[in-house]
């Protein structure tokens, strides 16, 4: 089994958190494929309070205000404090590179992404589940979207 950490990203987290998230059923998969052959899931605290703006910013969209108190409570429960990274405060030590990354990639990473991408070289984190192919343009990082992605981590009992 594997023990390589992945890092979770804003997409995965909300279509977890939210049924009705079109890739709800591939982000399920993946991370219980992660789950079976123990890689750690991270979750940065950018993360999380990017998630929480899109469920909440979608439940209202969607008329479905009333479901964000329930939402909020999945989100927890899948990424309760305890298990947080808390990199935010990275983001001031990091913000001429932050801008760089931006820039040389043509805004196409946003400054979390950025933020996320330079912590994870840091850290010598070099997975990350996500949906967003953006990812894929840095080098130090390499993207699971897929099973055969899962498959990449290393060899499993």
């Amino acid at each position: 089994m594997t023990t390589i950490p992945v890092v979770i990203d804003a997409n995965v987290l909300v279509a977890l958190t939210d049924a009705h998230d079109k890739w709800h059923p591939v982000a399920v998969t993946l991370r219980d494929a992660l789950l079976a052959v123990n890689a750690p899931l991270v979750y940065f605290d950018c993360v999380v309070n990017e998630a929480i703006g899109v469920i909440g910013r979608r439940a209202e969209e969607q008329k479905r205000s009333g479901q964000f108190g329930s939402l909020l409570d999945e989100l927890a429960s899948l990424a309760p404090a305890a298990q947080i990274t808390w990199i935010s405060v990275a983001g001031q030590r990091l913000y001429e590179q932050v801008l760089r990354l931006c820039r040389d990639h043509g805004g196409r990473l946003n400054f979390n992404d950025a933020l996320i991408a330079l912590v994870c070289q840091e850290l010598d984190l070099g997975w990350i589940l996500s949906f967003d192919g953006d990812f894929d343009e840095i080098e130090w990082l390499s993207r699971v979207a897929d099973l055969p992605g899962v498959q990449r981590l290393g060899p499993t009992v």
